[in-house]
């Protein structure tokens, strides 16, 4: 597929972007900027076009230092988003070979291998959330450490990461709605978990979506070891598209039309739309007609130097930050501010794009 066939609206849109893209928090390592990087790898696979894996070596360029050290990690902070971003790394080492790609990324599998665990061995979100199993920490970390155990020939350690996806489905399924919750107190001592689940009370659309993602990403990696996940990755591709709107995407709430001050949520729904286009291509379930074209007609408004991408929660969590506390209910979730623009919309429409070609 050529980038000339994708829609100029979609085309426009990602170009600008990319050339104009500063990095999330100031230059420092993190998975937002990680969300860009995965979409230009894809953007490179699928087209073949020079110029975005030049993008991303640019970009990643300027957080990667000679031996591989990287802007501003701190490996004792035991963050599992930080890992995201380290499937850049693995592609740019496989497409120029630099060791300094291939050293980052040792320092990624080194904070793996002593990152903190449950008593059922998934790992901590972060150091600072202990005890806790978040659905955008399987994202974050298990097909990084998939692809890297690859490269390494360690199949026990991909063994471990599909028995941890495992265990995590386990601990966050929803049996009423067929859902995931957002997160797990395994400890049973943070506010927002129920007492007897340890599960938070309702449903965040873009957390369903990061596990939507790592699922058709570990497939694609796993091949036929990931048989004990396919059921249940089918199951929820099913769900999903049973959830979408009249317009045809998806709610910030997703499982609740009811509350009149829902939204149609851009990240969630790019995030949705690329998992079912690569199950679909990995024959895990038939992505509805035309839903590339409904979440670029959707999703991108025009403004005075081109397109942005609306709707976007600009972040949600769990616990206390600054002066709020985030009790994981759906007017919780409602409450978050909406941005622009921000990457972790973007990367998945760009992701969207290279499978699509709309």
């Amino acid at each position: 597929m050529n980038f000339l066939q994708i829609g100029e609206k979609m085309k426009d849109f990602i170009a600008h972007y990319v050339q104009h893209h500063q990095p999330y928090k100031g230059g420092a390592w993190c998975y937002e900027d990680g969300c860009i990087y995965r979409g230009l790898e894809l953007l490179h696979i699928e087209t073949g076009d020079p110029l975005w894996l030049d993008h991303l070596q640019r970009l990643v360029d300027a957080q990667v230092g000679p031996t591989g050290t990287l802007a501003g990690y701190v490996l004792s902070d035991y963050n599992i988003d930080n890992v995201l971003s380290g499937r850049a790394l693995l592609y740019l080492y496989e497409k120029t070979g630099a060791p300094k790609y291939k050293a980052a990324a040792d320092l990624l599998a080194r904070q793996l291998k002593s990152h903190p665990r449950t008593n059922s061995g998934v790992f901590w979100h972060k150091l600072r959330y202990p005890w806790q199993i978040w659905l955008d920490g399987l994202y974050m970390g298990q097909p990084f450490r998939i692809a890297y155990a690859k490269l390494i020939r360690d199949e026990a350690a991909v063994a471990d990461s599909l028995r941890q996806i495992d265990v995590a489905l386990d601990v966050l399924f929803d049996a009423e709605t067929g859902l995931y919750k957002h997160a797990f107190d395994e400890a049973r001592e943070q506010p927002w978990a129920d007492p007897i689940t340890g599960q938070n009370q309702d449903f965040w659309a873009r957390a369903i979506g990061w596990l939507a993602m790592a699922l058709v990403d570990v497939a694609e990696l796993t091949g036929d070891d990931f048989l004990p996940l396919h059921a249940r990755t089918v199951a929820l591709l099913e769900k999903l598209k049973s959830l979408r709107t009249p317009d045809g995407l998806w709610l910030q709430v997703i499982n609740r039309p009811d509350l009149a001050d829902n939204y149609q949520e851009m990240s969630a729904s790019a995030m949705f739309t690329y998992a079912l286009l690569r199950g679909e291509k990995l024959g895990l379930c038939q992505a509805p007609d035309g839903l590339a074209q409904t979440l670029t007609d959707l999703a991108l408004r025009p403004k005075k130097d081109g397109y942005e991408m609306i709707e976007i929660c600009h972040v949600a969590g769990l616990g206390w930050y600054e002066d709020r506390f985030r009790d994981g209910s759906a007017a919780y979730y409602l409450s978050e501010k909406r941005v622009s623009d921000d990457t972790k919309g973007v990367g998945p429409l760009m992701m969207v794009a290279a499978l699509s070609g709309v």
